[in-house]
């Protein structure tokens, strides 16, 4: 990002001439010994700590923004060890959406993330481009140690979701959101949006890799079924506090109820942005939805040499990139520049 300094103008008198302050015979020891003596040099401090201030003052630009770091894998760990509900750009309640970005953006984090870890690039990548960014946790269990989230009950965290983005947009007057989504926050928004009222407050929504129409994990839920133990382990995940697991599974009872009247309902724009080196939404193809109001992205039909793997996305230039692009209702056509890409993960 460019910063713009601002100048500070040098005034003069009318006559473009400087004032003599002194009067006749006045020396200059003179003056500074009877300014020291009524003025003090507590008072002399206060006054240069305050003519430092407005100098400073006039060089910024008004309405000048705060930059912050576009953060990479390692703040992404610091963060989930110190900082799991806290990201840079997230979350000041006294922003204000402008005419240029009206919408504030909703950021959705991942099965096993949270907000610190998952959007260390994102959110400061939003607010520095003047979106008001808001973030938050859900799906926390005892298994979660404040760190690890989504695994409660899906339908459950779209009800966390519903009452956050009230909060939202009651805090920014705003009368809708956009929402981004990684695997399971590209897929749960789903339900806020089609059975908890979301369809009129979502403007638009964009998945990551969402765990939309559910997974195979590569294979392993067919493999279980294949070999009568899908029900067991789908009965620990339960038992243990984490059926947001089990929820994500092909053909599970949650996944038939979000799909069943179809992808989408009208009123939000769906952008999906998928890798077919997804090992964990598979396949990779069921990340994308089906409708009139749906743009499926494949990043390497953009970049054909991106290696990025499903939980690389969320520092994958290209992803990001794109989620730009659809944010700010750019073109379809969009290609991204291919660099900076994400873990093959």
């Amino acid at each position: 990002m460019l910063t713009r300094l601002g100048s500070v103008a040098r005034h003069t008198g009318h006559d473009g001439r400087s004032t003599n302050t002194r009067g006749p015979g006045a020396s200059r020891s003179t003056r500074r010994t009877s300014t020291a003596r009524r003025w003090g040099i507590p008072g002399l401090l206060a006054t240069a700590m305050a003519v430092c201030t407005l100098l400073v003052t006039a060089a910024a630009p008004a309405g000048a923004a705060t930059t912050y770091p576009i953060g990479g894998l390692g703040t992404a760990v610091s963060n989930f060890i110190f900082s799991p509900g806290d990201v840079a750009g997230a979350n000041n309640w006294s922003c204000r959406p402008t005419a240029a970005h009206p919408y504030p953006v909703v950021l959705v984090p991942a099965t096993f993330a949270d907000v610190g870890d998952n959007w260390v690039a994102l959110s400061p990548m939003l607010a520095d481009a003047g979106y008001c960014v808001y973030s938050f946790n859900y799906g926390m269990t005892w298994f979660s140690f404040g760190r690890v989230g989504g695994l409660g009950d899906i339908a459950a965290s779209a009800q966390t979701m519903a009452s956050f983005v009230n909060k939202v947009l009651a805090a920014t007057g705003a009368h809708q959101v956009d929402v981004v989504g990684h695997s399971q926050g590209g897929m749960m928004p789903n339900y806020y949006i089609k059975f908890l009222g979301g369809a009129s407050k979502v403007h638009t929504f964009v998945g990551l890799a969402p765990s939309n129409h559910g997974t195979t994990l590569s294979g392993l839920v067919t493999f279980g079924q294949d070999l009568n133990l899908l029900g067991f382990v789908n009965d620990v995940f339960v038992d243990t506090g984490m059926p947001g697991l089990y929820e994500q599974e092909v053909g599970s009872p949650f996944q038939q109820h979000l799909f069943a009247g179809g992808d989408t309902v009208p009123g939000p724009h769906y952008v999906v942005i998928e890798t077919d080196h997804d090992e964990v939404v598979t396949p990779y193809t069921n990340a994308f939805l089906s409708g009139p109001n749906v743009e499926n992205i494949l990043l390497q039909s953009q970049c054909p040499s991106d290696p990025v793997g499903h939980i690389g996305l969320f520092l994958d230039g290209p992803a990001l990139a794109d989620v730009m692009n659809a944010l700010a209702g750019g073109s379809p056509s969009y290609v991204p520049p291919c660099t900076n890409y994400g873990l093959p993960l």
